[in-house]
């Protein structure tokens, strides 16, 4: 088991490509502008806004502004992590290359494995909210809606990257005016003063008024830190970033400071503006605009929600792809699976993975995925804490004197970070922790008995050669 502890060296030359025409290797196409707009569309604030804040505003009331800050303020140690490890380690594995590196290979592939969950799970449950925001216009099934929208992003996530920034960039604008109309409406209807973010309030059964306990924010936190999880989406990108060593953390950094503006600043106007607690606690955030404005308006911002969800699905399915191809190349699989993951298409894109990705995230549409905000909020915690740990490692050895963006207050912002999500992991809800901890245990068997045994031809981590110092 020693190899589990042991981190696995930077350069393997089976695996890092060598030549120019090389299938393997990702091509260099988006600067730091591209990369942010790609980045930012996968964090998707106003789908996020208007599908997952919602269920914050139904269990945590006018709590919800507060906890979604205090996730914000831990992402920052978060992006820190993301950002130093990145630059490190450039390459579409994004977590989990960088923590196999750092923590040995049984830390990477359960960081894979949590990273995996998130990415299939994600995209399909932000897809079926496309219907509820159609409705002003056409009624469709959410789960028919939710597949077309997964299968459309699939098209578009086979075409070249730099075509995508762009299809992105458009919608990304639309969904930042969607909720900048939804935060100057809030503050100009405000029903309560600013006193109100910090009540702790949520509207109970028959009427009544409940207190939001301390210990329900620390639960909510494992959901508040996925509302801006997508910042880390500029590591996976980061095989096709030009100048990766400055241009990730900027990218990582840049992202989560205006996410975080685009997102908690709506969230802060309907808490103060909502009619009442028990509207605040519905969460209906298309109503309140409605009531707000007039129907217009109301559709005007429910089609720009329904675009920005169909942006999201463009963006995680380029970056899930992405995750795939990786796992492939770094020869995960058996052979003809890895074979089959690491084609590339004519635009440069890993085809098959985008499938992969997208297909069986058009069937999960038809799925009950009620309990799956949960998994997905213990996955991302937990991932989170891995990759502290291996940040936390980041200065051993030669890695000390490797050129990279390098946190402040090394090493203690990990070390608080692993303290915080390790306590957050504790008061999350027996049922979330035991399908995770299940599906983590069923990896862990395959890596014991299939990729431990093979160690020399499997679970290959590896960087792209001109990349390496």
């Amino acid at each position: 088991m020693t190899d589990t502890l042991r981190p696995v060296e930077t350069a393997v030359p089976a695996a890092a490509p060598t030549a120019t025409g090389n299938p393997h290797k990702l091509k260099r196409s988006i600067g730091i502008v591209g990369g942010t707009l790609l980045t930012l569309s996968c964090v998707t604030p106003a789908s996020t806004l208007f599908v997952v804040v919602p269920d914050l505003f139904s269990s945590l009331g006018t709590a919800t502004a507060l906890t979604i800050a205090i996730g914000s303020l831990l992402c920052i140690a978060v992006a820190f992590c993301y950002s130093e490890l990145g630059t490190l380690i450039p390459s579409a594995g994004g977590e989990y290359a960088m923590v196999s590196t750092m923590a040995g290979r049984l830390a990477g592939w359960l960081v894979f494995v949590l990273s995996l969950l998130v990415v299939m799970i994600v995209p399909p449950v932000i897809a079926m909210g496309t219907a509820d925001y159609l409705a002003p216009i056409v009624h469709l099934n959410p789960s028919i809606a939710g597949a077309a929208v997964m299968l459309l992003a699939t098209l578009a996530g086979l075409l070249d990257l730099r075509a995508n920034a762009w299809i992105t960039g458009i919608f990304l604008v639309l969904e930042v005016i969607a909720a900048g109309v939804v935060a100057v409406l809030g503050f100009a209807h405000s029903e309560r003063g600013a006193g109100s973010l910090v009540s702790l309030q949520v509207s109970g059964s028959g009427g009544h008024t409940d207190t939001v306990t301390a210990m329900l924010v620390v639960s909510g936190l494992a959901i508040a830190l996925f509302i801006t999880q997508g910042f880390s989406t500029a590591v996976y990108l980061s095989e096709e970033l030009e100048n990766p060593r400055r241009n990730v953390a900027r990218t990582v950094l840049a992202t989560l400071a205006i996410s975080t503006v685009i997102i908690l600043v709506p969230v802060i106007a309907i808490t103060m503006g909502a009619p009442d607690l028990s509207a605040l606690t519905g969460g209906d955030i298309s109503t309140m605009v409605t009531a707000w404005s007039n129907s217009a308006v109301g559709t005007f911002v429910s089609l720009c929600v329904a675009l920005a969800i169909i942006n999201a699905g463009i963006v995680m399915v380029i970056q899930n792809s992405r995750v795939l191809f990786a796992s492939a190349r770094d020869k995960a699989w058996p052979g003809p699976v890895n074979k089959g993951l690491s084609r590339l298409g004519r635009f440069g894109s890993p085809w098959v993975a985008t499938l992969l990705v997208g297909v069986p995230g058009a069937a999960l549409c038809f799925v009950n995925l009620d309990t799956l905000y949960g998994v997905t909020g213990v996955s991302v915690t937990a991932m989170y804490l891995l990759v502290a740990a291996a940040a936390l490692l980041a200065r051993r050895g030669h890695h000390r004197h490797t050129p990279a963006w390098r946190m402040p207050l090394w090493p203690a912002v990990p070390v608080l970070l692993i303290a915080v999500l390790a306590y957050i992991l504790t008061q999350q809800e027996t049922v979330y922790l035991l399908w995770t901890g299940g599906i983590t245990a069923v990896a862990t068997l395959y890596w014991a008995f299939y990729l431990r045994p093979r160690r020399d031809t499997r679970w290959l981590v590896s960087i792209p050669e001109d990349e390496q110092v």
